[in-house]
């Protein structure tokens, strides 16, 4: 449901925009402000877990984010609206980690299969979204792509009443560590939105302080070592700092080649939004694929063997946008690109979640769940900003617009790809070996 009402907004936020009568600027908070509150308030998963218990938080954040969205479909200013989703964002910034650490409670050594399974309604989103938004707009208003959220939610919880193991036992009363807190929720909101609006004064301002943020939280919390909001000894485990690396690198990649294969469709190929989307299609299709084979995969060639043959596929799958660059586009060798950069991508992300999740203690699941997601969510917009400056440059270097522009942005694409491939080679080859550094640590 986050991942749907994600995506129907980026696509609708022009229409919005037009109904509220507010100008491009303003109405890219919708976004903005949502994903600014979402890692404002991912630092204290774990904390709130600890204090309250999964089920009560999961339960809470689920109804939070139904009410929020009955608040969004019954806004009538921009304001009102962009409010709605800051709440919207504050539950939806606790939900994602919280339902990895649910499932990796109970999965064990079967993660891999698990998850494989659980991300591809996942990945149902992106590809239901813009037809569920082009419906919904032809036949109704855009207050009612939030009210869709509602009988979803009510359902979801009422579900989760009665299926969700009860974890009262789990329940420990942690001192909160504020002055972490104070550091570490505004450094992340600051270090996103700098890197966003790098190019700005603002942005770089908000960088800067992001940064020395970040830096004053890491003196503290090696100081403060279990007590601190976010213990930082999880990261002296090899296998956890590993598998976390890779996830960073990964989404980093996934990241920048989102932001840079449209960009070629579009201004290289001179291709229409709408035509572009069709043309990526087959990208989130080789995902499907990939993810209910993980399990089988995994078990079978183990973590290291999967995760580095997924970061060969998706470089593989790079190899015909470099042709395309400079010769001519192909549709046939652009389909066959998406699937294999698809497919590479779901091989190599899911064998690095297990091995991090396997190779800590239960009682730590939820401390590592929000340090690898801290860490993922800087991978994505580290990478793209890395990327645009690269894609700058190349088109200085081009006076007229032409697809050869994009050779050099594509070679650096690679140069992230062959990272994440040295970060892989690093996971240990099985499951079993994981759980075995856990017990150790």
């Amino acid at each position: 449901m986050t991942q749907l009402d994600s995506t129907v907004v980026s696509v609708s936020l022009s229409t919005i925009q037009q109904e509220l009568h507010s100008s491009v600027e303003v109405a890219q908070w919708i976004i903005s402000g949502y994903l600014l509150a979402l890692a404002l308030m991912l630092p204290l998963n774990d904390w709130i877990v600890d204090r309250i218990g999964a089920k009560r938080l999961y339960l809470a954040c689920f109804t939070t984010f139904t009410l929020a969205s009955a608040l969004c479909g019954s806004a009538r200013t921009i304001d009102h609206l962009i409010l709605a989703r800051l709440v919207q964002g504050i539950a939806g910034g606790l939900l994602a980690p919280l339902t990895q650490m649910m499932i990796a409670r109970v999965a064990g050594r079967n993660m891999a299969r698990v998850i494989g399974y659980a991300a591809v309604p996942i990945l149902l989103a992106p590809i239901l979204g813009p037809v569920i938004a082009g419906g919904v707009l032809k036949y109704a208003s855009w207050p009612w792509l939030f009210f869709l959220n509602l009988p979803v939610g009510i359902l979801a919880v009422g579900l989760a009443v009665f299926l969700l193991p009860n974890d009262d036992a789990t329940i420990q009363r942690r001192q909160f560590d504020f002055l972490g807190f104070l550091l570490i929720s505004p450094g992340l909101v600051c270090l996103l939105y700098g890197f966003e609006h790098v190019s700005d004064r603002s942005g770089f301002s908000a960088l800067i302080l992001g940064f020395m943020l970040i830096g004053g939280f890491v003196w503290d919390a090696l100081r403060k070592k279990s007590t601190a909001l976010i213990d930082l000894r999880l990261f002296g485990n090899g296998i956890f700092s590993t598998a976390t690396a890779t996830q960073f690198l990964l989404n980093g990649v996934a990241f920048a080649g989102q932001m840079l294969v449209p960009l070629y469709l579009i201004a290289g190929c001179g291709f229409s939004a709408a035509k572009a989307g069709w043309i990526l299609a087959p990208m989130g299709l080789g995902m499907l694929c990939a993810y209910p084979m993980m399990g089988f995969l995994t078990d079978r060639f183990g973590c290291r063997a999967v995760s580095v043959g997924g970061v060969l596929l998706t470089s593989l799958g790079t190899l015909p946008l470099l042709w395309m660059v400079l010769h001519e586009f192909s549709p046939s060798l652009m389909v066959l690109s998406m699937l294999a950069r698809g497919s590479g991508q779901g091989a190599t992300g899911i064998p690095s979640i297990s091995a991090a999740y396997a190779s800590v203690p239960k009682e730590k699941l939820g401390l590592a769940t929000t340090a690898m997601n801290i860490v993922q969510r800087l991978g994505g917009p580290i990478a793209t900003t890395g990327l645009a400056v690269v894609m700058s440059a190349s088109t200085t270097l081009h006076q007229v617009p032409t697809p050869r522009m994009y050779l050099i942005p594509f070679l650096a694409l690679l140069g992230l790809q062959l990272l994440v491939l040295i970060s892989a080679s690093r996971l240990p080859e099985r499951i079993h070996e994981s759980v075995e550094e856990g017990h150790q640590t």
